[in-house]
């Protein structure tokens, strides 16, 4: 198995990715690869301090970065040696089995738009991310930022996408599905949500348990958290302002600990033909390592795959 990993993205790139490529080498099983995509006489160097390159870690060079305030839609058909469109293209072609990046968020999903393609008959793709519970799993929410404004059918697919995937990572039978709201009544909400409340709960493709509260968000009461990318954002973000407010605090416990995104890694890109994993803009060494590491989960058990199968059968 071969894992691209764009070496130009994030804020403190390409140093943090190739030390985080190195560590992940370590943990990784004989048969897996890293793929490490980008400028060569500022990637290969460093190396060397570090021992040496691994033998399970390849290179290819791309001589262009896409930065993370460029403008996605013009830097990907501008930018075609770029380190994120050779990722994209390894991907395409089968020289990759998974491809992550902590790069412009924007860039990847216009990139799997635009090269991979949605899968057909998924409305939109959207971006998986995880939030801590109580009981020291992780909730799925969905979708945490690819789209800020949504129609009931495209919640109604992130529910059966993020149900796969949910069900496939945690090893769990029938996810229990919550829809992010401001009360436990089916009739309160948004004209979206309400709506989305009727189609979750006649859809027997999923365990649809009814509205979740804010109050509720880190309790034990669903698996998988179904908003729009604006509510996903500013919950995960709300989510990730935990950790370093408690660390300043001097308290941080095992569940404090969760609230850390490096201990996470990434969010993959659900519903596109190919394996995607964003990375955070500001990741350190541990969060590549646990990037690549949850890349390579997600490649093995081929989520992307059964999200097609699953809308093949739909469609029959």
């Amino acid at each position: 198995m071969k894992i691209a990993v764009d070496a130009m993205g994030g804020d403190h790139a390409p140093k943090v990715v190739v030390e985080g490529a190195f560590l992940a080498s370590k943990e990784l099983a004989e048969d897996d690869t890293i793929v490490l995509i980008g400028i060569e006489d500022q990637v290969l160097p460093l190396f060397n301090a570090l021992g040496g390159k691994p033998s399970n870690i390849e290179f290819v060079h791309a001589s262009e970065v896409i930065g993370m305030d460029e403008h996605p839609t013009k830097a990907i058909p501008q930018k075609k040696d770029s380190s994120i469109v050779k990722g994209f293209t390894l991907l395409a072609t089968k020289g990759a089995d998974v491809f992550c990046s902590a790069g412009n968020t924007g860039a990847m999903l216009v990139g799997s738009v635009f090269t991979i393609k949605p899968i057909e008959g998924i409305l939109r793709p959207g971006i998986a991310g995880f939030l801590p519970k109580e009981s020291g799993r992780y909730n799925i929410l969905m979708d945490v930022g690819a789209n800020t404004d949504c129609k009931p059918e495209v919640l109604e697919q992130f529910a059966e996408m993020a149900s796969i995937f949910a069900s496939d990572l945690h090893g769990i039978d029938r996810p229990r599905i919550g829809l992010v709201n401001v009360g436990e009544e089916e009739q309160k909400g948004s004209i979206l949500i309400a709506a989305t409340h009727q189609l979750l709960k006649a859809n027997t493709k999923i365990n649809f348990v009814g509205n979740i509260e804010g109050r509720e968000i880190y309790a034990d009461k669903a698996d998988v958290l179904i908003c729009d990318g604006f509510v996903g954002n500013v919950l995960l973000k709300s989510a990730e302002a935990i950790y370093p407010l408690m660390k300043k605090r001097n308290f941080v416990d095992d569940f404090v600990q969760m609230f850390h995104w490096e201990a996470v890694g990434g969010s993959p890109i659900l519903g596109v033909n190919g394996n995607v994993v964003i990375g955070h803009g500001s990741s350190s060494e541990v969060a590549i390592k646990n990037m690549i590491l949850l890349s390579e989960k997600i490649a093995k058990s081929e989520i992307s795959k059964k999200i097609k199968d699953a809308c093949s059968k739909t469609s029959l």
